[in-house]
């Protein structure tokens, strides 16, 4: 059984009436164009445009389409796969780069969410098998006890969002942050780099694995900026140190996860 989508504004259910989700209380939410429904209040907006802006967005499409991080995908969607899970969310989708790929491997009902219009509207236009919507993740727009498994990439953990969407005993894949996670970069910007430790076990959650995986990559200068562009220190780069990547050329960087299995107790 699929999941049903959860009215953002009164937390009754939305049934589908052509491309309209319409609750009891005659809140109406639009399909897009392009296969996503926003069901982001104004109110769950901490801007006039939340998320991930255009720029990262672009960059991340192009870094991705690299390969780069492909081993990383398949390591996701091989460990969501195992666990045979029937509904599964995608907590910070973006581009539906690892969305898509769980979908391919997992028979599943797979859905994917993020507060970022840009990248939600880029996934849903290219992978049709999911369900994309825009949302925040710290108010998944479902009802409580519906996802046998919980996906968060290089996303905000919201303990009490994240046990209320899991079913009793359903499993939280988690990736995030290598001790050395492109370490060469960082040396541009930090004088001291210090390693990753993994995350910390959510509330209500106990560890089942944890893996380690890591490669190194020789990059262009064009792949380099765009991998900077779409992480959250990008902002740190200032004029001189885009210079000294672009004199440099071709850069090896350390590509570090770590891959985490929880499991609600």
């Amino acid at each position: 059984m699929s999941l049903a989508y959860q009215c953002p504004l009164c937390k009754h259910t939305l049934y589908s009436d052509m491309n309209t989700l319409t609750c009891t209380n005659n809140h109406r939410f639009d399909y897009a164009k392009e296969g996503y429904i926003n069901l982001l209040p104004v109110q769950q907006k901490n801007s006039k445009q939340p998320g991930d802006n255009l720029d990262m967005v672009q960059a991340r499409r192009a870094f991705l389409t690299t390969g780069h991080y492909r081993f990383l995908q398949q390591k996701v969607a091989e460990l969501v796969a195992s666990v045979n899970p029937e509904n599964v969310i995608d907590l910070g989708c973006g581009e539906g780069f690892y969305t898509q790929a769980i979908a391919s491997l997992a028979n599943a009902n797979v859905y994917g969410l993020d507060i970022s219009k840009s990248a939600v509207k880029y996934a849903a236009k290219r992978y049709k098998t999911c369900n994309f919507s825009v949302a925040s993740i710290s108010h998944a727009p479902f009802a409580d006890n519906e996802a046998n498994v919980l996906v968060s990439i290089f996303a905000p953990l919201f303990e009490q969002e994240l046990n209320r969407l899991l079913t009793r005993h359903g499993s939280l894949i988690v990736a995030s942050p290598g001790p050395w996670h492109l370490k060469e970069l960082k040396q541009y910007i930090y004088k001291e780099v210090n390693d990753h430790s993994p995350i910390d076990v959510p509330a209500h959650f106990e560890l089942v694995a944890q893996d380690l995986i890591e490669q190194k990559v020789e990059l262009n200068f064009t792949d380099v900026k765009n991998l900077i562009t779409m992480t959250p220190f990008a902002w740190k780069f200032r004029p001189e140190h885009w210079q000294m990547l672009e004199q440099q050329g071709e850069h090896t960087v350390t590509l570090s996860f770590y891959v985490s299995h929880f499991k609600k107790m």
